[in-house]
């Protein structure tokens, strides 16, 4: 993907966001002219800030869209990766109509300033998991399973797909490509990510992170819920490649695809948390017999046979290697001050060049 992405400007709405910084510094890496679009950071510490990448962002909402169109069009962007969201499911709860706001209308948003800039070439809009319509089977959903959702979250997201399909289908038909615009979309849904970095609240990792510092002991709600666990450099690969196909003009890439681990590999949360314990004994929990009283998927998961047979994406870190560098990420930097950002993207490219070769 170097080549590809050298010199290009890539426009990344959400990058002061978890997922959104990691993907900002591998695109430095890579050589790209990165341009950030996004509230200031929500927490205190935060990956974005922490990693002070030298790059320009405007701090702006994704709803104004007069700012969106402004941004646009002075900095003509090749591609846009679009992450900007409301990503919590309780918090959708206690706040609906600013995570429709934000979700639904901020991704018509970034698609009608690129509609009415008319010079970018690939738009990827990054939703979720848990855009399908989950009816607790035990099979992986696939891409062209029904789009759904129980709470605001989910259905927002699910919003965000019928919404940039339609989008596609009216202004950016694939059957048009080059003959009434250049602009090729696609959708992206990821699995549940993790990785160092990550301060965000009612998220498993950063609570128990939080919890074993202070020496308290976590309190866990759906023990036994299950879900599609990987690393944040997962997903980042799979929506780069992606990206990549698009820049290069390949229609057939601009639909929706899944990035998450292979089916088998989908964890308890019991599972991925006496993992963690095992990579730092400070992190303690226990099981909240009461549960919680939201609605809350206990089955997910993502079949990705799509993404490997035609994409030649494939998952690269088992979970035990993706959450033994998650708590190693915060192990080293609360107690050693070392940010391990760079460190596990290296290793991650290394490995990933083997498998590719293998």
């Amino acid at each position: 993907m170097k080549n590809i992405y050298k010199g290009k400007t890539v426009l990344i709405t959400g990058n002061t966001g978890f997922k959104g910084s990691w993907m900002a510094q591998w695109l430095q890496i890579m050589g790209a002219k990165v341009i950030g679009y996004s509230l200031s950071p929500q927490t205190s510490p935060n990956h974005f800030e922490i990693l002070n990448l030298d790059y320009y962002t405007y701090i702006s909402d994704i709803n104004n869209l007069e700012k969106l169109i402004k941004v646009v069009n002075t900095h003509n962007p090749d591609i846009v990766f679009h992450l900007a969201a409301q990503p919590l499911v309780r918090y959708s709860y206690i706040n609906p109509i600013e995570t429709y706001q934000t979700n639904v209308m901020g991704t018509l948003n970034i698609l009608e300033a690129c509609k009415i800039n008319g010079k970018v070439s690939a738009i990827v809009i990054v939703t979720t998991d848990k855009c399908y319509e989950n009816i607790e089977q035990k099979t992986g959903y696939k891409e062209t399973d029904k789009m759904g959702g129980f709470d605001p979250y989910s259905s927002s997201k699910g919003c965000a797909e019928i919404l940039t399909s339609s989008f596609r289908n009216s202004f950016f038909h694939n059957e048009k490509f080059n003959i009434s615009h250049q602009t090729l979309v696609a959708t992206a849904r990821a699995g549940n990510v993790i990785g160092g970095g990550d301060w965000s609240q009612d998220r498993l990792i950063p609570d128990i992170i939080r919890a074993a510092l202070n020496n308290n002991v976590s309190e866990i709600r759906n023990p036994q819920a299950t879900r599609p666990w990987q690393h944040v450099l997962e997903p980042i690969s799979g929506y780069l490649e992606l990206g990549k196909r698009l820049m290069q003009g390949d229609i057939e890439f601009a639909q929706g695809w899944n990035f998450g681990p292979e089916e088998k590999d989908c964890l308890s949360v019991t599972e991925v948390l006496d993992k963690a314990k095992s990579s730092w004994s400070k992190i303690n929990y226990r099981i909240n017999g009461e549960g919680s009283n939201l609605h809350e998927a206990k089955l997910l998961s993502l079949n990705i046979d799509k993404a490997k047979h035609k994409l030649n994406w494939f998952p690269n870190w088992t979970n035990d290697l993706a959450i033994e560098k998650t708590i190693s990420w915060y192990k080293s930097f609360y107690i050693e001050g070392k940010v391990n950002t760079i460190s596990d993207l290296n290793l991650y490219i290394k490995t990933l060049n083997i498998s590719y070769a293998l």
